[in-house]
């Protein structure tokens, strides 16, 4: 290993660096994690949870991930921070590894801001990639995975359908690349403007009624208001749910052994109705749980 790759092992930007015997080794760890006590690892190393957009699950979970595993977690708010006055992201984290962190989770809405970071000489922390903008989300493809993985032991021919914002969602791009590499077959449904010519490589567009008895795994999306520019007209009214959401109708037809996924938060009652959020076949509670395990083989896999 050569000092560049050296360098890029130490953080975890995005799963495309990884192949599919490197992925499988992360859902077993985390599964690891998740069916075994751990003595915790890392006890006198610190952690950076540095949110420049707002969320709730990955940063908390991250945040548990690492309290789990003996870490020191420091708070940040940008609100509160000199970010204010105008410091850039390579400053907040160089000054941040003067300090002591060895780990800085890092979301931000510059597509591949990480990078700068992870090429530059001097960053010597770790960085894994909590999203950037409408980019990459490793961490949240890795336990969505994690939650198909432990449902149907494999993925070979897994029928996989992600429904609704896919042009704006990181998480459906983080998916749709990996399932593929790990042999998922893919299908796309929604609004055909929220579709985008990316999917075309990787399965192909067919409504959700066509969908919704054939498929394994339905992954729905939430509408990204914040990253529209115009506001679709069908984009907060009840007659998305009819068009292209998951009502009770289609659930009622899709197969025995089939899942509902979503990465929240949920907008219930426009893509999913809402007594489907908890509903027997629903993985989306799952999901969130899995979430800490998958976020603590990640960090396993970059400091160990």
């Amino acid at each position: 290993m050569d000092k560049s790759e050296r360098r890029q092992a130490r953080h975890f930007v995005s799963l495309n660096h990884y192949n599919e015997n490197d992925i499988m080794s992360l859902i077993k760890m985390a599964l690891a994690y998740k069916h075994n006590s751990s003595v915790p690892k890392y006890k006198g190393m610190y952690a950076v949870n540095c949110f420049f957009e707002e969320s709730t699950r990955t940063h908390k979970s991250f945040e548990m991930a690492e309290k789990k595993l003996g870490m020191d977690v420091l708070d940040f708010q940008p609100s509160m921070s000199s970010v204010r006055k105008g410091e850039s992201l390579y400053d907040t984290v160089l000054t941040f590894q003067s300090l002591g962190i060895d780990l800085m989770v890092i979301r931000h809405s510059d597509v591949a801001y990480y990078n700068q970071l992870i090429n530059s000489e001097s960053i010597t922390c770790s960085i894994v990639n909590g999203g950037d903008g409408a980019g990459q989300h490793p961490s949240q493809s890795l336990l969505d995975l994690m939650t198909i993985y432990e449902e149907f032991g494999t993925f070979k021919g897994v029928k996989v359908a992600i429904a609704g914002d896919i042009l704006h969602s990181r998480v459906a791009r983080s998916n749709m690349q990996i399932l593929k590499k790990l042999g998922a077959e893919l299908f796309f449904t929604g609004p055909e403007e929220f579709i985008g010519t990316e999917c075309q490589t990787y399965g192909e567009y067919r409504s959700i009624d066509e969908l919704a008895d054939q498929v394994d795994v339905l992954m729905l999306l939430r509408v990204q208001r914040e990253r529209h520019i115009q506001q679709a007209s069908h984009e907060l009214d009840v007659s998305y749910l009819a068009q292209y959401g998951l009502t009770k109708e289609r659930e009622s037809t899709m197969h025995r052994k089939a899942i509902i996924m979503h990465p929240a938060p949920v907008n219930r009652g426009i893509e999913i109705a809402n007594e489907l959020v908890e509903c027997d076949r629903s993985r989306i509670v799952r999901q969130m749980e899995n979430g800490v395990f998958a976020r603590m083989a990640i960090i396993d896999s970059i400091l160990n």
